[in-house]
């Protein structure tokens, strides 16, 4: 039964993470396409685009779907989150040019690209956002988190020093 009520909540997790890589999606889209129109190259203009779109969507998976930002830990957050989206959305980008690169009207069109590159990189950006940057799920909890700073207060606090950002050792 708790297994059954875990792949539930974790099935929420990836459909509610799903909707989000949509709006990026959409956001990188937009952008990419504006700054297109306005003269910029493909491959430049897709820096711009993924940049605003790990931005829409951090916010919406960390205050929506992962439900753990903080107003103290949402700097610690971001970084991580976009470190490791940063990887996902590198692999993502590395598909698009090699894509626009192959000049076939098929292998070029870039919303094709987009949906190529952007399923790749949700591969990437769910494990990571679910395992490294949003923490564990808490005990009993079908949704949200453990944030990644009470993670690392935890593991500071079993190794006897403080957290980063903490004055002192976490009393408990």
């Amino acid at each position: 039964m708790a297994l059954r009520r875990a792949a539930k909540g974790e099935g929420h997790l990836a459909l509610r993470y799903s909707l989000v890589a949509g709006v990026g999606l959409l956001t990188d889209g937009g952008v990419l396409t504006l700054l297109e129109h306005l003269g910029m190259e493909p491959a430049w203009a897709r820096v711009f685009s993924l940049a605003c779109a790990m931005q829409v969507t951090f916010w919406i998976n960390g205050l929506w779907v992962f439900r753990c930002l903080t107003r103290k830990s949402w700097g610690l957050v971001w970084l991580g989150y976009m470190a490791t989206s940063g990887f996902g959305n590198f692999c993502n980008y590395w598909a698009f040019v090699t894509l626009v690169s192959l000049h076939s009207p098929i292998w070029s069109n870039r919303w094709l690209d987009l949906a190529i590159g952007g399923v790749l990189a949700w591969t990437i950006n769910y494990g990571c956002a679910r395992l490294l940057v949003f923490g564990r799920r808490r005990e009993g909890s079908v949704e949200g988190c453990t944030p990644i700073s009470e993670v690392l207060e935890e593991v500071s606090t079993r190794l006897g020093g403080s957290a980063p950002g903490a004055v002192g050792p976490v009393q408990r």
